[in-house]
């Protein structure tokens, strides 16, 4: 059964398992979410259950945003994301979702948005090989050649400098290594896009093996 949470990124550390083995992980912190919308093939065309993350001030919702948290009874909030794939009938409008939905050795997409890098040139951001150091080398870091000289433009598509990161990025098939309830937290071996503090949305893999 797909299952889903949002949640803000803490950081990374590491743990030993019984074999004692590091394990790297990364610590999500994942409040209780309030369950705002439920969306129906009748109503809506499509299945989905909308769930809202961490409480903002009232004042800072306009007034649709005001009425559509007063349906669920909750306040405001500041990260609001629709998952597919979910059985609406196992929700109710108002209802606390909370990390117990996952257990130890889950399989699931994390996304969140990558760091921003700005502005960088084609070796940063593409991978591209460098020309020579040397004295007299007219070509150290540019990009080379752009294409044909037949075409008299360059292609689209085509690699080249420009702004790097902050995109929507998902990486898929991780493990969850520990439920914290207490807590609130979720421990993902591995690494997930974004920087400290950012917003994660963690729903179960599609690719799952």
């Amino acid at each position: 059964m797909a299952k889903g949470i949002l949640g803000r990124k803490i950081g990374m550390t590491q743990i030993f398992s019984e074999e004692g083995l590091q394990i790297p992980v990364t610590v999500v912190k994942a409040d209780p979410n309030v369950v705002l919308q439920l969306k129906t093939t009748e109503t809506d065309g499509y299945e989905a259950v909308q769930l809202g993350f961490e409480d903002k001030r009232e004042k800072l919702a306009i007034k649709p945003e005001q009425g559509h948290v007063a349906k669920a009874n909750t306040a405001p909030k500041r990260f609001i994301r629709e998952f597919r794939n979910l059985n609406v009938a196992d929700y109710e409008l108002g209802q606390e979702v909370k990390v117990d939905v996952f257990t130890e050795g889950d399989i699931v997409d994390v996304t969140g948005t990558s760091k921003g890098k700005g502005f960088q040139g084609s070796i940063k951001r593409h991978g591209f090989s460098r020309g020579p150091m040397t004295h007299g080398s007219r070509y150290h870091r540019k990009s080379g050649s752009m294409g044909s000289i037949a075409a008299l433009h360059v292609f689209k598509g085509k690699k080249l400098p420009g702004h790097m990161g902050a995109k929507t990025v998902t990486i898929q098939n991780l493990e969850i290594v520990k439920v914290d309830l207490e807590r609130n937290v979720l421990m993902i071996k591995g690494n997930i896009p974004g920087s400290k503090k950012a917003l994660i949305k963690i729903r179960s893999a599609v690719k799952a093996k």
